[in-house]
Order: structure tokens, then C-alpha cells, then sequence
């Protein structure tokens, strides 16, 4: 059976079908064979249906509003301004001001794409007129957006807490510290490659800009404000938080800004239900599936196949975040998380891991994968986004890659690098 619902997943996939289409086949097939016929569908409805009834899942449309709400307003051009303030002059300053920028941007939408659009789109054509080189432009970009997956609202970090049962405020402060670790990184990667290739600094603002740029992003930085100290001052659930943030957005790029019409809104509002609902048929797919293969023991049959039970802690950690990283390279990140959690949570738990260590490092992993060759999304977004071939996009990413996947190791043996600010926030 196993081979028959992977095979045909494969088939399909290769046939060019989207992801869904896959997931749903292999769930048919699974429920056929185990339940004896066609008489039994109506369990794996109910498994769809259960999969996207948790309340938490609210969340992803209203986070990703508020991300397009942005986009198209002034919030994110305000945040971009105020770091190039402050950073632009220095060497590789407007290097530092994109990766900084897709931190800010990615602590009010939790999107890795959306980041790549709101950032790159303005930040592009400066880099590029200031000398530096258009694959290393695009790497940063598209890999710097990655911090938008780790540092809150992540909705990586969503899905992962429905799917495992782990809590999601915790899972988003543990990301905090990881995010801005890779962003010193690439500040710093960014600063040796301005000096290599001598690229010239920026004109240097002075404290009247700055002053005009603080006052400008005022609104704009109450997103984190609302997320961070909204979830741990107790005032809001995750899920209360993004409804705020919507409202939040809504309040100033119509009624502050006044950029946003009610044509544009209903617009904004349809691309948002067009993508949430291939979020949700993915994850009600996904809860079949992983029902499926639960059921048929796949998961003890897999782990046991590469000895996984023997293995100590680090060993454990280093195969989940491989299996992440490899199975992103090729498909969309929520399925990856989807299909692989249900499989390594029994032994993530008899292990004795902390699952809020093993989310962070999961959704470090999925970040890594969704930037990477052949088949990573953020590449092709950047691809359909600035219109560039895909070697050209693909060109400069390795350095990075190699610098995110040194904070992976690290967070292997380092946990207090995610852990620390949950510890304190939650007392434990």
C-alpha cells in the first residue's frame, strides 16, 4: 500500500498536478485500502474537515491580509525608509538596510513572499544603481525574507503548533533570537562584500531625516508592538493578535495613510481568500493524509528503517532537520510540515525533546528549503517578481545557504538561542 500511495503521489507530481492533487489522491488511496472500499469516505472527510477546525488556523488569512494590506500601502516603504536612515551611509549599508528592512516587514506578516515582494520591489533598483551586483541583490532578498519565517507572526510556526500541539506564542518568542542571528550575518556578509567589491556608501541622513523617518514609521512599527507585546503582556491570544493586526492595518492605510481605497481593499481582500484557500485545502489534505499514514503505521516503519531509535538527541535533530531542508527543496513548505511533523513526533517525544526547540529548528529548516535549488518558492516568486532567469536568481545563493544552515547547527547545540527569551517569557 505504501508504495502504491507514494508511487502514485509521485506520478502525479511529476505530471505537474499541484500539491493538493497529490495529497488528496494518496489519502483516497489510503482510506480505500485500509477501510475496504469506497464505503468509508465519508471518515476521511471528517478527517479534511477536522484538520482545519482548529481555532489557531484563523490566524493565517488574517496575518496574510494585513501582509497584502501593507504591500500595497505606505507601512512598508515608512520601515524601509527608517533603516536606511540610520544604516544606509555605512559600508554595505544598503545591504544591511534590505536584510534589516525583510526583518522589520517579516515581523508584521509572517510571510516569506510577501516579504520578497514588499522589500525587494522598492530596495532592488537602489542596490542596483549603487553598484552592487544583481545576483548577489536577489540572494539577499530572497534569503534574507527567510527571517520573515522565524521571527513573529511566523505562519510556518502556525501550522507547525496545530499540527503538534504546541504552543504557539511560545513558538513565536522562541524565533525571535534565531531571526536576529541571521540577521547579524548577513549584515556582517554584506559588509565583507561591499568592502570586495568596493561598492560606495550611501549619503549619510541627518538627524532632522532621521528624526522625519522615526516620525514616519511611528504607525507602522505598532504592527510588532500589537504581536509581541499584545501576545505576551496577556492582552491577546496569537489569533486575537491578527485580527487586531488587520484592523490595525486597515485603520492606517485607509484612515491615516489614506492610500488604500475601497476598491483596492476588495481587491486586496480577494487575492487573500484565493490564497488562503489553497492554504486550507492543503492542510484539510494534509490531515488526511497524515491520518492515513498513522493509521498504517508508515511513520514506525520509516523511522525504523534508518535506526532512528537508537539514535541520541543530536543525531535526532540533525535527521529531522535534514528531512526538512531536502523535502523543501522540492515541495511547498506547509505540506513539508504537514506530511513530515506526524511522522517524527513519536520520536521527537520519547526522546524527551523540546518541541518548541524542535518547531524553531523545523521552521529554520523549512525557511532554508523554501530559498533553495532546484525547487524552492521564494526562488520562483523572486522569478515571476523581478523578472530574472533562474540561474541568475539561484547564482548567489550559496553563501547564505551555507550561513543559515550554520545557525541550524548551532541551534542543534545551542538551544538557548531559541529557548532563552521563551524561558524568561514563560517562566520556565
Amino acid at each position: 500500500m505504501s508504495l502504491a500511495i507514494f508511487g502514485t503521489m509521485i506520478v502525479l507530481l511529476l505530471l505537474g498536478f499541484p500539491m493538493m492533487i497529490p495529497l488528496i489522491a494518496g489519502s483516497l488511496i489510503g482510506f480505500v485500502s485500509l477501510f475496504g472500499g469506497l464505503g468509508q469516505l465519508d471518515t476521511m472527510v471528517q478527517q479534511i474537515l477536522a484538520g482545519i477546525r482548529p481555532a489557531s488556523l484563523i490566524a493565517v488569512p488574517m496575518f496574510i491580509f494585513a501582509a497584502d494590506i501593507m504591500t500595497r500601502g505606505q507601512s512598508a516603504n515608512r520601515l524601509i525608509d527608517l533603516v536606511m536612515a540610520f544604516v544606509g551611509h555605512l559600508k554595505g549599508g544598503l545591504a544591511v538596510s534590505t536584510a534589516t528592512a525583510c526583518t522589520l516587514f517579516g515581523a508584521v506578516s509572517g510571510s516569506t513572499q510577501a516579504t520578497v515582494v514588499a522589500v525587494g520591489g522598492p530596495l532592488r533598483p537602489r542596490m542596483l544603481k549603487a553598484g552592487y551586483k544583481d545576483n548577489f541583490v536577489l540572494a539577499l532578498i530572497v534569503n534574507a525574507s527567510d527571517i520573515a519565517f522565524l521571527i513573529p507572526p511566523s505562519i510556518g510556526m502556525i501550522i507547525y503548533g496545530v499540527v503538534s500541539g504546541t504552543s504557539i506564542s511560545e513558538l513565536f518568542i522562541a524565533g525571535i533570537g534565531p531571526g536576529l542571528l541571521i540577521l547579524m550575518l548577513f549584515s556582517f556578509y554584506s559588509y565583507l562584500y561591499a568592502r570586495r567589491h568596493d561598492v560606495p556608501t550611501e549619503p549619510k541622513a541627518t538627524w532632522a531625516e532621521r528624526g522625519q523617518a522615526i516620525r514616519r514609521a511611528l504607525w507602522p512599527l505598532g504592527f510588532p508592538v500589537i504581536i509581541v507585546g499584545g501576545i505576551y503582556g496577556g492582552i491577546f491570544s496569537p489569533t486575537e493578535a491578527a485580527a487586531a493586526c488587520v484592523l490595525y492595518a486597515l485603520i492606517l492605510e485607509m484612515g491615516v495613510f489614506r492610500e488604500m481605497t475601497v476598491k483596492q481593499l476588495y481587491a486586496t481582500a480577494k487575492s487573500t481568500g484565493l490564497i488562503t484557500a489553497v492554504v486550507f485545502i492543503l492542510v484539510g489534505a494534509g490531515a488526511a493524509f497524515s491520518y492515513v499514514i498513522s493509521f498504517a503505521q508508515i511513520p514506525q516503519q520509516v523511522l525504523a528503517g534508518i535506526g532512528i531509535d537508537q539514535m541520541g538527541p543530536y543525531a535526532i535533530l540533525f535527521t529531522i532537520s535534514v528531512a526538512f531542508f531536502v523535502g523543501c527543496m522540492f515541495v511547498d513548505p506547509i505540506v513539508v510540515i504537514l506530511i513530515l511533523v506526524p511522522i517524527f513526533a513519536p520520536v521527537v517525544k520519547s526522546a524527551g525533546l523540546d518541541p518548541v526547540l524542535v518547531g524553531t529548528i523545523i521552521t529554520l529548516q523549512v525557511a532554508i528549503g523554501s530559498a533553495t535549488p532546484p525547487f524552492g518558492c521564494d526562488i520562483f516568486t523572486a522569478i515571476a517578481v523581478f523578472r530574472r532567469p533562474y540561474a541568475e536568481v539561484v547564482k548567489g545563493t550559496p553563501p547564505f545557504i551555507l550561513m543559515l544552515l550554520g545557525v541550524a547547527v548551532l541551534l542543534i547545540f545551542f538551544p538557548q538561542i531559541a529557548l532563552f527569551l521563551r524561558d524568561v517569557a514563560f517562566g520556565k
